[in-house]
């Protein structure tokens, strides 16, 4: 008796699947669990740490791999990277209801930890504890993304959590020095970046110690780059302008 063995067939263990559906056909790629999310925030960037094989299959758990034909029409191209790069983008991960629960809290929890890292109360300027900030979520019903970067979720639930509770991005701290013949036309066009001006001292040159909104920041340094021509310095003197210990809510 003869055992028939496909020859498109490969077998793959400790598997996250991502699927995607591309012109009216269904695609999907084997990806090591626990990286398609860190390729996804960005902190994943070597492509092979986050595939198991630069293969295209039509079902991962069967191991059928999708025909060169119909990835050429599908997706317009025939290099296998490009393809399964945007899968990896675009695609859905298949996960079990317990693996995406366990992922979206650890997702829930790491927001809340960059919130609490960035933010501080604008009165008190003392940071928040991260359970703090998880109580706060909570209040306002925040549902997790599991497509979107933390990162980006993290700037979203500060915008949302501005409408029921004092919190603001702490100001970064800088020290910049201008040359004379800058320093009045220069000072003007950063007036509007500046939240607060701690010191200010001219002599020959313009020193200043003052406070951004961290999001200022690049557009203050071009600024001070391109209208001096080099010639000015910039240095942040803190990232985070806070007060010591943590603020409570009662």
């Amino acid at each position: 008796m003869s055992i028939f063995t496909p020859t498109n067939q490969i077998r793959l263990t400790n598997v996250a699947v991502v699927r995607m559906k591309k012109g009216g056909k269904r695609f999907e790629i084997a990806c090591y669990k626990n990286k398609v999310m860190s390729w996804r925030s960005g902190a994943e960037k070597d492509l092979d740490e986050v595939l198991q094989t630069n293969t295209v299959f039509i079902n991962v758990s069967k191991g059928q791999v999708a025909k060169k034909e119909d990835l050429s029409k599908a997706f317009g191209t025939d290099d296998l990277t490009e393809m399964c790069k945007q899968i990896l983008a675009k695609g859905e991960l298949q996960v079990s209801d317990k693996e995406r629960q366990s992922q979206l809290e650890q997702m829930f929890r790491d927001i809340a930890t960059i919130v609490a890292e960035k933010c501080v109360n604008p009165e008190t300027k003392r940071p928040y504890t991260v359970s703090l900030i998880e109580r706060a979520m909570k209040d306002i019903h925040y549902s997790v993304k599991a497509n979107k970067s933390t990162k980006q979720q993290a700037l979203e639930v500060i915008r949302q959590l501005k409408e029921s509770m004092q919190i603001q991005r702490a100001h970064m701290r800088l020290r910049f020095i201008l040359p004379a013949k800058d320093a009045k036309r220069l000072k003007d066009k950063l007036k509007p970046l500046i939240k607060v001006v701690e010191s200010e001292d001219f002599d020959d040159q313009l020193e200043m110690v003052c406070l951004i909104d961290p999001g200022c920041f690049r557009e203050v340094d071009e600024l001070i780059r391109c209208e001096t021509k080099g010639k000015g310095t910039l240095e942040v003197l803190s990232l985070k302008d806070v007060e010591e210990g943590d603020e409570r809510l009662e």
